[in-house]
């Protein structure tokens, strides 16, 4: 990628900077996947893996890990690529880290979730971009969303 081109993506994202995105579609909890979750993490806590004992439990049903919450967000189908555009050349994103996350409300099975992303910062890294966004997860019904984090993202052309 030129300097040029380098330039121009910095100058098309940083136009973006602050707008929210179209939401990502709906997208159901569901126990299987939590307990295919809490097999590849080992944590199998019985707030997500045991459903009659969770029904007991202070959320009153099972919930899925904040973990896993976080994990999918930016892949969840439907929406406009959560606040990010697409760039000219670009090979690849590579999640670089969080600067900030936050569980605010869980996530039961059943739930359905979606998430708005939005823009905060982007700059020239060398040949990379780094994007700072803001990803919040909504829980459908409620009004607290289940997690907002700060995703950095490099992106490779």
């Amino acid at each position: 990628m030129s300097n040029t081109d380098l330039d121009n993506a910095v100058e098309l994202m940083q136009a973006r900077i602050g707008q929210t995105s179209e939401p990502t579609d709906w997208f159901e909890m569901t126990q299987d996947r939590i307990n295919k979750f809490a097999d590849a993490t080992l944590d199998q806590q019985w707030i997500h893996v045991d459903p009659e004992r969770a029904k007991k439990g202070p959320f009153g049903a099972p919930i899925a890990h904040g973990q896993l919450t976080m994990s999918i967000m930016s892949f969840l189908p439907g929406g406009s690529g959560i606040g990010l555009p697409a760039l000219e050349g670009m090979k690849m994103g590579i999640n670089y880290g969080w600067n900030k996350v936050r569980f605010m409300s869980p996530v039961a099975v059943g739930d359905k979730i979606r998430t708005v992303g939005k823009l905060l910062s982007v700059e020239a890294k060398g040949p990379m971009l780094e994007a700072v966004n803001e990803l919040t997860v909504e829980i459908e019904g409620q009004d607290k969303p289940a997690c907002v984090a700060q995703s950095v993202l490099r992106i490779v052309f």
